[in-house]
């Protein structure tokens, strides 16, 4: 997989990002990654995974199969847009572009009791990923932690707070 990674330049700005789509072209990639990201929380027995929007919902569902349990989409700036049903919501801390988003899930769609493990692509601040910590504590549910493809965090507070585990660090890339 690392030799499928790679760096890109914003035209308008010139910082670099990530380009993961590479990844996801390769069937050994998509075949793999949802043990890569579950294996460190086997032995925690979670029962659903939550992934935020966007790569978040594609790592969270390959995690999800590989552990044979459910996923939970979590959805950025959440709207409900088929129903009245009520929202659980919280405030993120700034992302890696300064913004607070606000994230969030239907009521019921994870319950006290259950085990929660996060997925995401990559970490960069932990904004997000604190965030859905706090969405899964208010609903009841038990914080098994979170796994992600890379880690980008330059503290090490978050990963510990988060219970974070990564694929690479940014570093080996």
């Amino acid at each position: 997989m690392a030799e499928l990674f790679e760096w890109k330049a914003n035209p308008e700005t010139g910082s670099q990002y990530f380009n993961l789509f590479a990844w996801w072209r390769e069937p050994e990639v998509v075949a793999g990654v949802g043990s890569l990201l579950a294996e460190p929380f086997r032995a925690a027995s979670p029962n659903i995974v939550v992934g935020p929007s966007a790569s978040g919902h594609l790592t969270g569902v390959l995690t999800a199969v590989s552990l044979g349990v459910g996923f939970c989409p979590v959805r950025k700036d959440p709207a409900p847009s088929f129903d009245s049903d009520p929202w659980v919501k919280v405030t993120s801390p700034p992302d890696y572009k300064d913004r607070h988003l606000e994230l969030g899930l239907p009521k019921g769609l994870i319950r006290a009791g259950d085990r929660v493990l996060a997925v995401d692509d990559l970490i960069d601040t932990g904004g997000q990923l604190l965030a859905m910590q706090r969405l899964v504590e208010e609903t009841g549910a038990t914080w098994v932690g979170a796994s992600v493809l890379i880690d980008n965090l330059r503290e090490s507070r978050p990963r510990r707070q988060l219970g974070l585990r990564s694929v690479f660090h940014v570093r080996d890339l």
